[in-house]
């Protein structure tokens, strides 16, 4: 049995393929991303992203969001270099996400730690108000850390 193979079928695969590849080349271009030093990531001037978690119940919801509109709201709207914030809160593992802006890492820096721990006791009793509990902190942190934008 002699078969006899066509390169005519073949010859137009080969056609069809270049002309995708070349096709995907000139019009699906993707830009070029070049690596940053380190040291340009981690400018001391630019903005950064407070990220915190806390345990947040999905009972105790309500509260949380009260506590943190009267107390840190107002408090961060007043301080030099706050940007926003975006609070976040995951049904599955009761978690509080908040990701708070700020103009630089040394304005956020710079907030005394006395104000901190005024601020986070008023938090705390209105939550614990709210609650009708008694406990230290309705809402342990879980993490505590930072963001730089890209």
């Amino acid at each position: 049995m002699n078969r006899k193979i066509s390169i005519i079928p073949m010859f137009v695969f080969v056609v069809w393929a270049l002309i995708f590849c070349m096709s995907a080349f000139t019009f699906f271009r993707i830009p070029p991303v070049f690596a940053s030093s380190s040291f340009a990531l981690v400018k001391q001037e630019s903005t950064v992203i407070e990220h915190l978690r806390l345990n947040v119940p999905r009972k105790m919801k309500t509260a949380w969001l009260l506590a943190e509109k009267s107390s840190w709201e107002p408090w961060l709207k007043q301080k030099k270099g706050f940007l926003g914030r975006q609070l976040f809160w995951d049904p599955g593992s009761e978690e509080a996400t908040l990701l708070i802006s700020w103009a630089s890492k040394k304005d956020w820096k710079k907030i005394p730690q006395s104000e901190i721990n005024s601020v986070q006791e008023d938090f705390e009793k209105i939550a614990r108000e709210e609650l009708g509990e008694s406990s230290v902190n309705p809402f342990p942190l879980v993490f505590e850390g930072e963001l730089l934008p890209q």
